[in-house]
This record gives C-alpha cells, structure tokens and sequence, in this order.
C-alpha cells in the first residue's frame, strides 16, 4: 500500500518577509548609481547610525549595530559594513516603503505592504534588491502564505503554477505583475543601471548563469502560541509548498521517509519544539509558535545578523556560478589572456570575500554551515578552482610547446648556418653584380643561401608576430578584465 503524507494546517498570525533578487550592473558607474539612490530617497546604511527614526524592519524591530558588529569577524565586517562607497565591500542603501497593496490569486485576496526596500551594491558588479514584505491578515493559513511567497518570488511566470497572480495597488488601483512591481512601479531607475544580458530575454539584469527569474525567499512566521509544527508543515515551508493552480493544499513528497531525510539536512532545530529554522536552496524561513512580543532579540536577528550571513552565502554561490559559466564560453584559439583574467579574478574573490569563518556565535556558524550546504559552495569552489588550474595548465603546455617548435627552427637554422657558413655567399652580397654569381653556386652554396635567407625571414617574421601578439595581448587583456569585472 501507497504511503501519503497527511497535510496540517497551520495558522500563521504574523509574517515578516524577504524576497532577495541579484542583479548585474555596471561596477564601472557605482557613482553615478549611489548618487541616483541617494535622489530617489535611499540612505546609505552604516552600523553606528541603524537608521534612526526609519520604520524599515516593522514594528519595534530594531537592529542595533554593535551586536552586528559583535557577530560577525573583524576581516568579515570591514566588507559588509564599509564605511564609505570608496572601500570594497556591500555598500547597503535602504528606503522605508510601507504602500498597500492587494495580492489576487484565483478567489483568493491577500492585503499586504511593502515595509522597505534594500538595493545592495556589492563587488564584482553584482547587486541585490531586497523587498521587506508584511501580510495584513491575521490567522492566514499556512497553506496561503507559502502559496504567496511562491507566487510572489516570481519574477518571470513560466510555469503554470505560477501564474495568475495579480498586484492591486490600494492607493492607485493599477494592477501590476510581478517584474512590473519591480522594475516599474518601485524602483522604475534600476534600468539605467542594471546589465542587460543579450542571449536571455528575461527581466532586466538576467544572469545567464543563475536561475534569477525567481527571487529568494525568506520570512520569520508566527503561528499561534503552543501551536505544535509537524514534519509535513516544516518541508512544505522549504520547498514552499502552498497550493496547486486549482487551490488545493500541495505537498511535493509522499514518502514520510524522504521527509525525514529531507529536514535533516535542512533543518535547524536547536530551538525546538518552540522554534525552527530550515534552509533550502530556495527558501529560508524561521517559524516560531512563541508571541512576538518574546521573540524581539531573535526578530533583530533575523532582521540583522542573520540577514547579513545569508547575503554573503548567496553571493559566494553566485560568484562561484558565475566564474563557471566564464570559463565554459572560453575561446582557446583567442582567450589566453582571458584565463589568466580569470585565475585573478578567482584569487581576489577567494582573498578578499570567500572566508570559512564568518561568524563569531555558535549559532551564527551553524546557520552558515547550513548556508553552505544548501548552496553547495564548497563542492562548487573546489571544481571552480580545480578547473581553473587545469585550463591554466593546459594553456602553458600549449605555449611551451608552440615556443620549443619555434627554438628547433632556430636552432636548424643556426647549425646549417654555422656548419656552412655564410661566408659561402656572403661576399657575392657585397657586389652590385654579385646577385649574377646565383646562377653558377654549387649545391653547397644553395643551401648555405636559402638558409641565410630563410634565417632572416625568420627572424623578421618571430619579431613582427611577436611585437602583434605584444599588442594582442594587451588589448584582450584589457577586453578580458571589463567582461569578467
């Protein structure tokens, strides 16, 4: 007989969520792009002010930049907390939002609003737009919530289960997609900015070697208190399981089993049975049977340091994707330079940004090991860094063999050149008439003059090839550093 996995609702009486889009810009125009996000009322974050006055977690949430500064390490905070656009590192910009919106889905109406907006210019041209969501409703049921967060997360709708989902403005009564939301209605600047990416035709900034037409999602539920979470309701808040596109609660395993398997890799239970926390590749959401008003220190968390811990894991996975895909599309007849762009590009992100040990709390390392596996950096890093030193091998054989058939030419040439010698021939050259003398040279003089001759061709051709690969060389090099940076 056929094992089922039995569905339980869950009543969830508060949400806080985050949807988290990676972007590509233009590294070249940071200036011009901070100055536009300073223009369209954005402030630059930095830990000792926290933003004072400026509504942007929800209510009594706040943040407070010692402890930020307190958990993560020193060489790990001066790159996610810099404290000017001029240093390396995530350069945070926030804007309080908070306009109503109504989310419509089959029979379906959700009231929600957006509590604020973070754009994040970080290194190596790649952002990320982070959208603080907040639901209304009291008592939504689980099922709804996740069937939201899946529908929400959609940038591109592709799938069928993805469709239909429709945005009302309250104030204005405009309905709008998703990418429209976005790309239109909240940040209409970020065009101007964002790469465009010529084989895809997605949205604006597509990665051609990232899934971005989906966000990430990640939210802080409440449901109500002494509520128990069940195995069922936890995988479903990873995958995110809401509903099918007829409205049924949807779960995508049947095996009680699997299950198990599956929320024992993914899932952080140090809290529990009050608490839980998993971590997926697409989701990552902390669920809590305790009032809010006992949870505000782990709400701050969430908010902050753990916010900044996820950030930093996503964008190592991001970059690690991104360097595979730049080697995948390597010409070998014209990108030696290329290669060797891409071994620094691969040694300044390992240097500056890839750290094991990023957090100073157990928890925090915990939720970072977590992070790891769920993105699958290490496994990722090692066959970047593997493949990288192998293309770079490869390439230098291929030089020291092209350069010890050019020394075998030369060094023919200067032995017969020397056994002969040129001398054979040489004084025919010095006479207005000699080149006459031609017609009557023994072999031996023939092939002390096509050597000579051949000799300096030779060398003319190694001198003027070279001084063009010089060149060549050059001006990929410089070609090969603004494609990779």
């Amino acid at each position: 007989m056929q094992k089922t996995v039995l569905i339980n609702k869950l009543d969830i009486q508060r949400s806080h969520m985050s949807f988290i889009l990676p972007i590509g810009y233009n590294d070249r125009k940071k200036n011009d792009f901070s100055q536009m996000l300073e223009k369209s009322g954005y402030s630059y974050f930095q830990m000792d002010e926290n933003l004072s006055g400026m509504d942007i977690y929800g209510e009594g949430i706040v943040v407070n930049g010692k402890e930020l500064e307190q958990n993560f390490l020193p060489y790990v905070g001066n790159k996610i907390f810099p404290s000017s656009l001029k240093e390396h590192g995530f350069h945070r910009y926030t804007k309080p939002f908070k306009e109503e919106f109504n989310f419509k889905l089959r029979s379906t109406h959700m009231p929600f609003f957006i509590r604020s907006l973070d754009i994040i210019l970080g290194p190596f041209g790649i952002a990320f737009l982070t959208v603080r969501v907040q639901l209304k409703t009291l008592g939504t049921e689980l099922s709804d919530v996740l069937d939201f967060m899946n529908h929400f997360r959609a940038v591109e709708t592709k799938l069928k289960e993805e469709q239909g989902a429709v945005i009302v403005s309250s104030e204005s009564g405009i309905h709008l997609s998703i990418n429209e939301l976005l790309f239109e209605h909240l940040c209409p600047f970020l065009k101007g900015f964002i790469l465009h990416e010529k084989k895809l035709k997605g949205y604006f900034g597509s990665f051609p070697f990232f899934n971005d037409e989906r966000m990430y999602a990640s939210a802080f539920l409440f449901s109500k208190e002494g509520s128990q979470m069940t195995h069922d309701q936890l995988y479903r808040m990873g995958t995110l399981d809401g509903r099918t596109p007829t409205g049924e609660e949807f779960i995508s395993a049947n095996n009680p089993e699997y299950i198990q398997r599956y929320l024992d890799h993914h899932l952080h239970d140090r809290w529990a049975p009050n608490s839980y926390t998993i971590v997926t590749e697409h989701a990552y959401i902390t669920a809590t049977s305790v009032l809010p008003k006992d949870m505000s220190r782990e709400l701050s968390q969430y908010m902050g340091t753990h916010y900044y811990n996820f950030l930093l894991h996503y964008f190592y996975k991001i970059m690690l994707l991104r360097i595979s895909y730049e080697y995948s599309e390597i010409d070998w007849e014209k990108d030696d330079e290329y290669v060797k762009s891409l071994i620094k590009f691969i040694t300044l992100f390992s240097s500056w940004y890839f750290f094991q040990e990023v957090s100073t709390r157990s928890e925090g390392k915990e939720l970072s090991k977590m992070f790891r596996e769920a993105f699958n950096i290490d496994n990722l890093f090692k066959e970047v860094n593997k493949t990288l030193h192998e293309l770079y091998k490869s390439q230098e054989k291929d030089a020291s063999a092209r350069m010890n058939m050019l020394l075998f030419f030369l060094t023919v040439f200067t032995v017969v050149s020397g056994i002969y010698g040129m001398n054979l021939v040489i004084k025919d050259w010095e006479s207005p008439i000699g080149w006459k003398e031609i017609s009557t040279y023994t072999f031996l003089e023939w092939v002390s003059l096509i050597t000579a001759v051949g000799g300096i061709g030779l060398s003319a051709y190694l001198i003027a090839t070279t001084s063009g690969k010089l060149l060549m060389s050059k001006l990929r090099k410089k070609k090969s550093k603004s494609r990779i940076l």
